[in-house]
């Protein structure tokens, strides 16, 4: 008798657990979390970092106006957006510092690097590039190699915080490294005889030494290293990252981005 009555007590309770869980109500999937695509429509702005001194992609001139290609596809970008884009002065030292406190988006030739995709994410590539030298037209034959740049009494002169002065660091080492902190005005240092060369990517030598004759890029088609500028985006924001990588892919090939760049490199 008192198995049946145990056994009883079990059908029971099984009864009382069936109807408790049929009885509550279903549980709703979690909501995907908000992405930055949606903050930036209803906010109606895109906050953009850029530096201003890196032309042919960012420039702000004296009177704060800003121009370049990656000013000019991150005002399309917000267009496509139906909103605007602000632009937020930054530095290369503090480039993704700045981004990370203030921005939605970080352009202007930025170079992917591995410190960088520690913090933040990139867009797919847009341009490749690499370090090469920029130098008196007359000097070409005399810096062809990081061997030939690499002597003492040689000037090669940098702007601090980011992959140029990286590059100088670990590749002179009997050289003299000279800062500059402006890189506006950096090219003239050569012009004007206080530094021999620098070394920043070829996109930048071809530019430079279109606006000044005295100067020569160093084979710019074959430079030094590999690699690649993107957009810089916000960590793990994957909705925004393939909305930005959408909208890059059709620019780049509808015309906009050769419309954008003509002006700036023919």
């Amino acid at each position: 008798m008192q198995w049946k009555k145990f056994g009883s007590g079990l059908a029971a309770a099984a009864v009382v657990a069936l109807s408790t869980a049929c009885s509550t109500a279903p549980v709703e999937p979690a909501k995907p979390a908000a992405s930055r695509l949606d903050d930036v429509v209803q906010r109606g702005e895109l906050r953009v970092c850029s530096t201003g001194d890196y032309r042919p992609f960012t420039y702000r001139d004296a009177t704060g106006a800003w121009s370049g290609i990656d000013i000019d596809m991150a005002h399309d970008l917000a267009g496509r957006l139906g909103i605007k884009a602000t632009i937020v002065p930054t530095t290369w030292k503090t480039l993704v510092a700045d981004f990370n406190a203030q921005c939605d988006i970080a352009v202007g030739g930025v170079s992917i690097t591995l410190d960088r995709s520690k913090q933040a994410f990139f867009s797919t590539a847009y341009v490749v590039d690499g370090k090469t030298p920029i130098t008196r037209c007359e000097n070409v034959a005399r810096f062809q190699t990081l061997q030939q740049i690499d002597q003492p009494g040689v000037r090669a002169v940098v702007n601090p915080g980011g992959t140029n002065e990286q590059f100088a660091k670990q590749n002179l080492k009997q050289a003299t490294i000279v800062e500059h902190p402006d890189n506006n005005t950096i090219f003239q240092q050569i012009l004007d005889g206080k530094a021999d060369l620098m070394m920043t990517d070829a996109a930048e030598t071809k530019w430079q030494a279109r606006q000044h004759p005295e100067l020569c890029s160093v084979h710019p088609d074959q430079p030094f290293t590999f690699s690649e500028k993107a957009y810089v985006l916000p960590k793990g924001d994957v909705v925004f990252q393939q909305y930005v990588n959408q909208w890059l892919n059709l620019a780049l090939h509808d015309g906009t981005y050769t419309r954008i760049a003509e002006p700036w490199i023919g």
